[in-house]
């Protein structure tokens, strides 16, 4: 029987079983018709950066050679702007075309998805280049070409598939991230087939993060993992501007550094967040202490200053039961400036890079929504063992959001409090509507774990097996959840 407080929740049609898969945690790996038909533009246009490189795609000549072949009308105008607009940098050149494909709806009209006064600098720049590209697109026959080139890039996409997926759960399992982010945000990358090899691209506009590649010989997933960890934590940084600006001091001992973007050297929070990065690449670096080790010296002579404390400091928020979220204030407090001072005193500075690396954009101010106030709030009244308000703040996240991402950590902590509360049964019950809610790893191994803790109460030993088993069987599960449900595979829980 469910006592009354909950009943109206559990009954709410919302709360139905829904599937869940890595797929969506993913986002978007998906080719681009808008990206599509501007690299087609430019290259048409005489675009010619990277053509030597055995890296290409064999899509690029190949469209080359059939659009060289076909009449266009707009094809001396669109040189002519190609032309006018030339960058002396290769990358820089196809940068400002990436910035106008994110920019526009797409074909056939291109027009900007942004009001006038929000459009990028860049983009701004190629003012006309959308007319064009209408005319462009109408003339080449760009529509029914994106539909024949499809095989192409759904090898390439096939090839990023399983890697991607794997460094997106890696980096939500890491940080506890029940989502991709805020909801309502969107991360996603686009593989780009035409342009010259060996690049990646990174923006963020309104609430959408773009990750741009070309082709390169092997897949570039640690950039990819070191932008989605960027689309995971730039909120944070406005979130708690004041816990990070507390460490601006940290800034002074990098003006001199060669290897250092002159962006980090200017902005705390740009810093502050590019050295969690880095910290947390270290942590994800396999192969011992020594090789994170290593990973951490050389984020440190390249300037992430932050690095090595903030690297020490997560393992403790390896052992503990926070998400990053709301632990990230507190990680940027605990840093000691004089302890710091004194390691950055002994540094020398690296006079370049040992590799390129995403180069970060100037991230963009998002708020979370009001479910994820509601159960921050009500996390921390569970900490502070306020219970009946902890209860009424998870119960809001039932009954007053359709983000369903978050019912899965409201059900864990509902049966929290009704496992402190000695009730067996309702724990049970809630533990398992958290199952079926699609949880992220860590609160789908610790219910479980608690499962299994109230198996074991009741006498019931081989069930509370099968959920320890069942714990440790979950992918991207803690260390301190992995030690609780090994313990408890060697004795009963006796409880307290």
């Amino acid at each position: 029987m469910i006592p009354t407080r909950f009943a109206a929740v559990l009954a709410a049609p919302f709360l139905l079983l829904f599937a869940t898969s890595s797929q969506a945690d993913t986002g978007q790996l998906d080719g681009s018709p808008s990206l599509f038909a501007v690299m087609a533009a430019i290259n048409a246009a005489g675009y010619d950066a990277g053509l030597e490189s055995a890296a290409n795609n064999p899509l690029r000549q190949q469209i080359r050679q059939h659009l060289a072949q076909k009449h266009i009308a707009c094809l001396a105008e669109l040189k002519r702007f190609f032309k006018a607009h030339a960058q002396g940098d290769p990358s820089a050149e196809l940068s400002q075309y990436v910035s106008f494909a994110l920019s526009v709806e797409g074909p056939p009209d291109f027009n900007y998805r942004f009001q006038a006064n929000e459009i990028p600098p860049d983009v701004r720049a190629l003012a006309g280049f959308e007319e064009l590209m209408a005319k462009f697109y109408r003339e080449a026959e760009i529509e029914s070409l994106w539909t024949k080139v499809q095989p192409a890039y759904d090898q390439a996409i096939a090839a990023y598939q399983a890697p991607v997926t794997q460094a997106v759960l890696e980096a939500n399992a890491f940080l506890r991230n029940p989502t991709s982010g805020y909801l309502g945000r969107r991360f996603q990358i686009y593989l780009d087939l035409l342009g010259a090899p060996n690049q990646i691209h990174t923006r963020s506009y309104r609430d959408d993060y773009f990750v741009v590649l070309t082709p390169s010989a092997e897949p570039k997933i640690e950039e990819i993992r070191h932008a989605y960890l960027h689309y995971l934590l730039d909120p944070l940084s406005f979130k708690y501007a004041g816990s990070v600006f507390r460490n601006r001091g940290l800034i002074d001992y990098v003006q001199a550094a060669p290897a250092l973007d002159q962006g980090y050297k200017d902005d705390i929070s740009l810093m502050m967040t590019e050295s969690l990065i880095k910290a947390i690449e270290a942590r994800l670096t396999r192969g011992g202490p020594a090789k994170q080790q290593a990973v951490v010296d050389q984020a440190l002579r390249e300037g992430y200053v932050g690095a090595p404390a903030l690297y020490e400091i997560l393992a403790g928020f390896q052992k503990q039961e926070k998400a990053m979220r709301l632990y990230y204030p507190e990680m940027m407090e605990a840093i000691d400036l004089k302890k710091e001072a004194r390691r950055l005193d002994k540094v020398e500075f690296a006079k370049e890079r040992m590799t390129k690396l995403v180069k970060a954009p100037a991230p963009v101010k998002v708020e979370p929504t009001p479910g994820e106030k509601t159960l921050d709030q009500a996390q921390l009244y569970y900490q502070e063992k306020k219970l009946d308000q902890a209860r009424e703040a998870y119960l809001g996240v039932l009954k007053n959001t359709g983000e369903k991402s978050l019912h899965a950590q409201a059900y864990y902590g509902l049966a929290r409090i009704a496992a402190l509360q000695r009730d067996p049964e309702m724990a049970e019950q809630l533990f398992r509507k958290a199952l079926e809610s699609g949880p992220d790893a860590e609160t789908r191994s610790w219910s479980f774990i608690y499962l299994a803790r109230l198996s074991d109460a009741q006498g019931h030993r081989e069930q509370a097996t099968e959920n320890y088993q069942a714990a440790l069987s979950v992918q991207g599960a803690s260390d301190k959840a992995r030690d609780a449900a090994e313990k408890g595979l060697k004795e009963s829980f006796k409880g307290k």
